[in-house]
């Protein structure tokens, strides 16, 4: 594969100034900075707000013996505009706390959230949410699990989820996919992936 190199890097920007505006579970800062250009000489400084979100980590569930993954469902109030219903089928999902790496993670929520564990963790990718305005990177995971006891409710009556689970079909999730019912990004890239990977991921 060929190198695509990078014309600039974390070097070529001057942060002048960082403050935070807010800061409960979450902050948002506000940065002035400049940085070079394109055409060789630097911007002038300016300001942006920066949503301070941390990194996450999100497992899709796959039992290949059934062909099927399980998927979360929830209240999420970024989708409170939602047309269809602001519970969205989603990957097992946390944000990463201080000291955990991205697999304990994975398997400390897939135990949360499911009430099971994977016996195979596979990387899907990992990228920036929305690096316009936010820091937030998700880690993606595919679990292979064994799905025939898992269902049920979850999450922690301490930091008020309700969480169903519901399992599907890798066909029906596909179709869920293309019809647009499941519309998260994470959950549409970990089925994407899935979706190219399946006949090796079913494989006896």
């Amino acid at each position: 594969m060929a190198e695509i190199p990078t014309t600039f890097d974390a070097a070529d920007i001057v942060v002048e100034d960082r403050s935070v505006l807010f800061k409960r579970f979450f902050a948002i800062e506000k940065i002035r900075l400049k940085h070079k250009t394109f055409a060789g000489d630097w911007t002038e400084s300016f300001e942006r707000e920066l949503f301070e979100r941390g990194e996450a980590v999100c497992v899709l569930l796959f039992d290949p013996k059934r062909d099927c993954v399980v998927l979360t469902e929830q209240f999420r109030i970024g989708a409170l505009a939602d047309e269809r219903s602001p519970w969205l089928l989603e990957l097992v999902a946390g944000m990463v706390e201080e000291g955990e790496s991205y697999e304990d993670v994975a398997a400390r929520e897939t135990e949360e959230e499911a009430g099971c564990q994977f016996t195979k963790l596979h990387p899907i990718c990992r990228y920036w949410v929305s690096p316009g305005g936010t820091s937030e990177r998700v880690q993606l995971y595919c679990g292979i699990i064994d799905s025939k006891d898992v269902g049920g409710i979850h999450g922690l009556a301490e930091e008020n989820e309700d969480i169903r689970l519901t399992t599907l079909s890798f066909a029906d999730a596909w179709s869920a996919v293309e019809t647009g019912i499941i519309n998260n990004a994470a959950t549409i890239i970990a089925l994407q992936w899935l979706k190219i990977h399946h006949e090796h991921m079913t494989r006896p």
